[in-house]
């Protein structure tokens, strides 16, 4: 497994040394993913950490994230210009997180609507100069030219997009695994984008709300989706059975939370054992499962 992940590593650097696109996958006619490493951002893998990809419409095309850096943003735009010489007019981001977003600047020239949810801007505003200083401390050179691009289409329900013969959706959320989350639905395939709304083998990450992540979840399996794109990982597994794992996961932390706040626990005490079982069922699970119990535990001691 180790080598195999080095030679993913190395093959991902001489592509985007080389100005060659990013491997993608057609899903579904017109959505072409590429699906990221489970591994941490490095110089090696240069943040290929979320899948990113794009749909293609008679029109044009929408670009859903643009991966950690520029030079994945550059590879991505490559990738789509293998697929199709179409103009790419729309440039959707799911959420804050940098591993999904500090490519866009690849996407300038072509001078794309860039949209994101209302709650992205000040999202940014607090955190782009911490997330540009970390880029920088783990890719060294290869961080130059990433940056900040701010949203100029800000969603706070839905907007419905044409890209020719195809009307994608795009949906803000409630506070759930961000406060500006959005999700993209291909209506003509029935393809689900999802963000950060979903992870599969990558350990979920609560940077919002845990409970309102829950019901959004509750609401995201109503979709009637055929195909559907996580945030990390890939299942084979139908929708909308593939969100139950996350679901269990985030429902024992609720669980186990509450129990603890009833018992008097510190939070320190919480944190070192609750949802313990779940550590063989996910990747990274010592870097992101103590703050998810942080973050349940100041959110639910709160509640009446």
């Amino acid at each position: 497994m180790i080598r195999a992940l080095a030679a993913l590593s190395a093959v991902l650097c001489s592509v985007v040394a080389t100005g060659a696109p990013l491997a993608v996958e057609q899903v579904a006619p017109g959505n072409y993913v590429h699906y990221g490493s489970h591994e941490e951002r490095s110089p090696e893998n240069l943040g290929d950490n979320a899948n990113i990809g794009f749909i293609v419409g008679e029109r044009c095309v929408a670009v859903i994230d643009t991966g950690g850096s520029l030079p994945l943003g550059r590879a991505l735009r490559a990738a789509v210009r293998r697929v199709t010489p179409l103009p790419v007019c729309y440039v959707i981001i799911t959420h804050v997180h940098p591993d999904h977003l500090f490519g866009t600047a690849a996407f300038r020239d072509d001078e794309p609507q860039l949209i994101g949810h209302a709650e992205l801007p000040s999202a940014l505003a607090a955190r782009g100069r911490f997330y540009l200083n970390t880029l920088e401390r783990d890719l060294g050179a290869s961080a130059r030219g990433s940056e900040i691009v701010v949203p100029q289409v800000l969603v706070q329900d839905r907007l419905r997009l044409d890209l020719g013969g195809r009307m994608v959706e795009v949906r803000a959320w409630p506070v759930a695994h961000t406060d500006n989350d959005l999700t993209v639905f291909d209506e003509s395939t029935a393809t689900l984008w999802l963000g950060d709304l979903l992870f599969l083998q990558h350990t979920p990450v609560v940077d919002g709300s845990i409970v309102g992540f829950l019901d959004v979840l509750d609401d995201l399996a109503k979709i009637p989706a055929k195909t559907f794109v996580a945030g990390h990982g890939r299942s084979m597994l139908p929708w909308p059975q593939a969100l139950e794992a996350q679901r269990h996961y985030l429902q024992i932390i609720v669980q186990q939370t509450r129990q603890a706040l009833r018992d008097g626990l510190t939070i320190e005490a919480a944190v070192d054992a609750v949802g313990i079982e779940e550590a063989s069922n996910w990747i990274n699970f010592d870097l992101y499962h103590r703050r998810n119990v942080t973050n349940a535990y100041t959110e639910l001691e709160w509640e009446d």
